[in-house]
């Protein structure tokens, strides 16, 4: 069975499907090449291996356009596949991170940078043209949304992974792996669109928003994302595919009724 066998591969499946089944960074860099992602500052996006030049990583992004990434490295695989597949997305989060750095701070970090690097590493758009279903989300209801409205779910719902670690996590997926998610409700054209016109307008659609949740007046925190354990998504095991398997309040926790939306 294929490393990506399992469906939240889907964004990647394309590039996925140009490349060995391996972490191979000099195939990744030619891929690069032949679809060139380009910055605002006129930089084109390369897989280079990391240099030590003193430069923070998204600011040498910026000015360069040199992405860091460690030979045959899955986690740096998996980054690279997401600039490909979501390269506006990645675009405002790297012009995100330089408008926030702060290099006086210690670390020059800060709020803004660690919600960004939240959502760069383990990030999941979750697309519904049911509202309701969102706010059972919302509400850590998860048999009522899994359980009950599993063919609304199946029907209504998608669930898109951005995150490029959780990618990694996903290889040998394991029980309580959680994504963090941005909720969109969406139109329902929107989901019968074909996946070569429904890839680019979710990038934008979800670079808009990390303009707008994470660079506003009142940023997003890595805790206002809303936490989905993956292996409840519908399908993803076939364990979920019993509605005891959602009594398990380790992996399916009460919450704290609060997360983020529109």
């Amino acid at each position: 069975m294929s490393l990506y066998a399992s469906p939240l591969f889907a964004p990647l499946r394309p590039w996925l499907e140009r490349l060995p089944e391996a972490p191979d960074s000099l195939a990744l860099a030619a891929l690069a090449e032949a679809f060139p992602v380009t910055t605002e500052t006129g930089q084109t996006i390369r897989f280079a291996p990391p240099v030590a030049d003193g430069r923070a990583y998204e600011c040498r992004i910026w000015e360069s356009g040199q992405v860091e990434t460690r030979p045959d490295n899955w986690h740096d695989f998996f980054n690279g596949l997401v600039w490909l597949a979501f390269p506006l997305t990645k675009l405002a989060i790297t012009r995100s991170h330089v408008a926030a750095f702060r290099p006086t701070q210690a670390d020059g970090r800060g709020m803004v940078r660690d919600g960004l690097t939240h959502f760069d590493e383990c990030g999941i758009v979750i697309l519904s043209t049911r509202p309701e279903l969102l706010e059972l989300l919302r509400a850590f209801a998860w048999k009522e949304l899994f359980v009950t409205r599993r063919a609304e779910v199946e029907t209504c719902m998608r669930f898109v992974v951005f995150g490029h670690a959780t990618y990694e996590q996903l290889l040998a997926p394991f029980r309580g792996l959680t994504a963090k998610g941005l909720l969109f409700e969406i139109e329902p054209d929107f989901l019968a669109l074909p996946t070569e016109q429904q890839q680019p307008e979710l990038d934008r659609r979800l670079a808009a928003r990390i303009e707008q949740d994470f660079a506003g007046a009142t940023p997003l925190r890595p805790r206002d994302l809303q936490p989905l354990p993956l292996l409840g998504i519908p399908g993803l095991t076939p364990d979920n595919a019993d509605p005891a398997y959602y009594d398990d309040t380790w992996q399916f926790r009460p919450g704290r009724r609060q997360a983020v939306g529109v």
